[in-house]
């Protein structure tokens, strides 16, 4: 039985070295596969259900930065009622549901980018994920603008891979009710 998030290293790295047109359809195949794998549900997913039980907010449960940043690899952990704030990254990404059922709200940018701290959104698309619904993918900057959550009645937990940055910063975070968006750094 696989015991870390290590055990997926060298296929994510292969991945992550490839153009993000190419990128990102190896690495839906690829999460769909995890979060269908036996080992992995045993091992990383059926115990974050039960230490998260009383968690109150979504959390990165374990992660995993491949050599020389190429690739980060997380496990979310979705408590009831809760999500991200709507936000990008620097680089393409990908996630699966590996247990319960996660919202993804997909949103356009309407303005050109040419005001800093400016950005007028507008939700393009909503969709629920659950186990064995495949994964969804995302592009850099614009082209990936969302928020996922879960406001349902219980527990929900995904798996997030990301390739690497295009730029200094992880990503953006947006505020629709002002038409505000900031850069994002994480630690």
């Amino acid at each position: 039985m696989m015991n870390t998030l290590a055990h997926y290293s060298e296929e994510l790295w292969k991945i992550s070295q490839l153009p993000t047109e190419s990128a990102l359809p190896r690495v839906a195949r690829f999460l769909a596969d995890m979060v269908a794998d036996p080992d992995f549900l045993t091992s990383k997913v059926l115990p974050l259900l039960e230490e998260a039980r009383d968690a109150e907010d979504w959390y990165v449960a374990s992660r995993y930065e491949g050599e020389d940043d190429a690739y980060s690899l997380k496990v979310f952990v979705w408590p009831a009622g809760t999500g991200t704030q709507i936000h990008d990254h620097s680089s393409w990404g990908a996630y699966a549901c590996a247990a319960g059922s996660v919202l993804e709200e997909r949103y356009d940018r309407l303005d050109d980018g040419s005001l800093e701290e400016h950005a007028r959104l507008k939700k393009a698309w909503q969709l629920w994920w659950s186990p064995g619904d495949g994964a969804s993918t995302v592009l850099p900057g614009n082209g990936g603008i969302h928020r996922v959550g879960n406001p349902g009645a219980s527990m929900a937990i995904s798996v997030h891979i990301y390739g690497p940055r295009l730029g200094e910063i992880d990503g953006r975070d947006y505020d629709p009710s002002r038409d505000y968006v900031c850069d994002r750094r994480e630690d």
